[in-house]
């Protein structure tokens, strides 16, 4: 287990996990989300939101989008709920994936990037990159198998250790030399 996971696992014992927005704090919890703003706190539940949790596989994530809406995954399936930025009304978004539909997608990682128009985000299956619209409708892969939380950290440091010493051997040969 790496160190970020570790660490979510016991703030998500504890029922939280915080992301700032101006004067907004937004908080995930197992009971959906707590909004935290100035001088009052307000609880959004989120209707049929499923998710395993660290204990059982990833953490589901939250994430603050361009105008200031909450994005919350789920870490089972490839759904993402939207919490609108002043009436705190949710809507749910099934997301068409390109890839990968034979398995139980969910997303961890989450965030949004200016610079991609949408958000990015890590499979929870293979820890592959996702991309995921900005109106919430489809997620397209974008990278391959990375360290995922179903991947052990020491799995993950080994795999790393091989491909850095196959590009090192390969780039330390001279043009002429034999393997």
């Amino acid at each position: 287990m790496s160190f970020k996971h570790a660490v979510f696992s016991a703030v998500f014992a504890f029922s939280s996990y915080g992301c700032e927005a101006a004067d907004r704090v937004w908080q995930l919890t197992r009971n959906g989300v707590v909004v935290h703003d100035v001088g009052r706190t307000t609880r959004v539940p989120l209707a049929d939101w499923v998710f395993a949790g660290p204990r059982y596989g990833c953490e589901p994530a939250l994430a603050v989008g361009p105008k200031g809406e909450a994005v919350v995954s789920s870490d089972v399936v490839p759904v993402l709920w939207r919490i609108d930025p002043v009436s705190l009304a949710v809507t749910r978004h099934e997301l068409a994936l390109d890839a990968d539909n034979d398995k139980d997608v969910g997303f961890t990682d989450l965030a949004w990037v200016a610079k991609e128009d949408g958000y990015l985000a890590s499979s929870t299956v293979d820890g592959s990159l996702w991309k995921i619209d900005r109106e919430l409708k489809t997620a397209r892969r974008v990278g391959g198998p990375g360290v995922t939380c179903r991947r052990s950290f020491g799995e993950a440091a080994a795999q790393q250790v091989r491909s850095r010493h196959l590009r090192t051997s390969a780039a330390s040969r001279s043009p002429g030399a034999r393997p």
